[in-house]
């Protein structure tokens, strides 16, 4: 087989699940695109003689590379051990629990890479949705037979399945398409994700954003996000334990946030990507009207009298990153505190993890729903709701 005839490369992030992935590559095998022309390459982060006999089943139909490691479960870095030992033009990122209907790798190369299109292509997948809310400590995985005639029956009705591309979802998905990525399918050359260094960031831990997160840096390397109504795939039954999504999904979403402080993220953590997508504008307008003399409101963090100490609405000029005087005053001598772009609405900071906070008058004269959102978040991350000062003048004594 030649390299340079291979169209496609699946990556499969895969650990314990040969169950459904016995369905996966039953579909991959069956697709009506040549088998010379795509490959599977399966990042698996664990030395299993049941996947490698899992494996072989399907070795007259299919050209299945395997990259195996040990370690935490990380599927972030699954996903890199695959994508970077892959040869295909483009890189279809495919979790180990959906099944494609059998002409979806030639009918997506078709319409979206035959050209040299620069894209990510991001599919719809059924039945997800559901699943996500669900709590499940074993689930039965059918024969292939059964999730076929499935495919074949979304394929004549014709769709939209996926929440995703609910009129509900429009709006927002327009403001923030890399919002809504989820690698369980999507598709993007090769070439971009080596020119870009799209590879996935390995310090989320369980699950959580970090495909999101992915989609943003895709986003910001300008590259168009399509959202593809033709690409789907069915996802497949197994156990998920929605408490421990939860704990890790919090977690991540706080890294995600100190990595990347924006408005439309901490909105986003506080009212939903729809919500933020209708506020956007107006929490816009009201902190155009904070700003003074170039400045804006920040969230500062360093000691004041010794005390780990958050200030929410320092005016904060962000091309010197110098904050106003009264403010920068009232940390401790010497100290030189972190400067965050955010409003307020979400922090970065573990729950009851600074000893104070202050939240200052750039910010109290905003609208109450959202003046009431920013002294929530200020009440979490303070160590006692007692050391919360919502406080109409910067250089204002703590009260506690």
């Amino acid at each position: 087989m030649h390299t340079d005839r291979l169209k496609f490369s699946i990556v499969v992030p895969f650990k314990g699940r040969e169950r459904t992935l016995r369905v996966v590559l039953a579909a991959l095998a069956e697709q009506t695109m040549d088998q010379a022309e795509f490959e599977v390459v399966v990042g698996a982060m664990e030395y299993s003689t049941e996947y490698v006999e899992l494996c072989r089943e399907f070795t007259d139909r299919l050209t299945v590379v395997s990259v195996m490691t040990t370690g935490e479960w990380n599927v972030a870095r699954a996903r890199n051990l695959a994508i970077r030992h892959a040869s295909g033009e483009v890189v279809m990122t495919l979790d180990a629990d959906i099944a494609l209907p059998p002409d979806s790798l030639r009918n997506t190369y078709d319409r979206y890479f035959a050209h040299g299109q620069n894209l990510c292509v991001i599919g719809q997948v059924v039945g997800y949705e559901a699943a996500m809310n669900e709590h499940s400590r074993s689930a039965k995985v059918l024969p292939w037979d059964h999730y076929r005639a499935v495919l074949a029956d979304l394929a004549a009705d014709g769709g939209p399945w996926d929440y995703r591309w609910t009129d509900r979802y429009a709006s927002a998905l327009m403001r923030f398409p890399w919002a809504f990525v989820a690698t369980g399918l999507t598709a993007i050359p090769r070439r971009l994700v080596e020119q870009h260094d799209l590879y996935f960031d390995e310090n989320f831990r369980g699950w959580g954003p970090e495909d999101q997160e992915w989609g943003f840096r895709i986003s910001r390397a300008h590259i168009p996000i399509v959202h593809a109504a033709p690409v789907f795939g069915l996802h497949l039954p197994h156990p998920r334990d929605l408490a421990v999504n939860e704990v890790a999904a919090w977690t991540n979403n706080r890294y995600y946030l100190a990595k990347w402080p924006r408005l439309d993220l901490e909105l986003a953590l506080a009212f939903g990507w729809i919500g933020a997508d209708e506020c956007y504008a107006e929490v816009e307008r009201e902190l155009a009207a904070c700003r003074h003399g170039g400045r804006r409101p920040s969230v500062l963090r360093g000691p004041v009298g010794g005390r780990d100490t958050v200030v929410v609405g320092a005016l904060v000029d962000p091309r010197t990153q110098a904050a106003e005087p009264d403010v920068a005053a009232l940390f401790d001598r010497g100290s030189r505190p972190e400067i965050l772009p955010l409003t307020g609405f979400a922090l970065p900071y573990p729950d009851r993890s600074v000893d104070e906070v202050r939240v200052l008058a750039a910010v109290t004269g905003l609208s109450p729903r959202y003046r009431e959102a920013i002294r929530k978040e200020a009440t979490r991350v303070a160590a006692h709701a007692s050391d919360v000062d919502v406080s109409a003048e910067p250089a204002l004594q703590h009260a506690g």
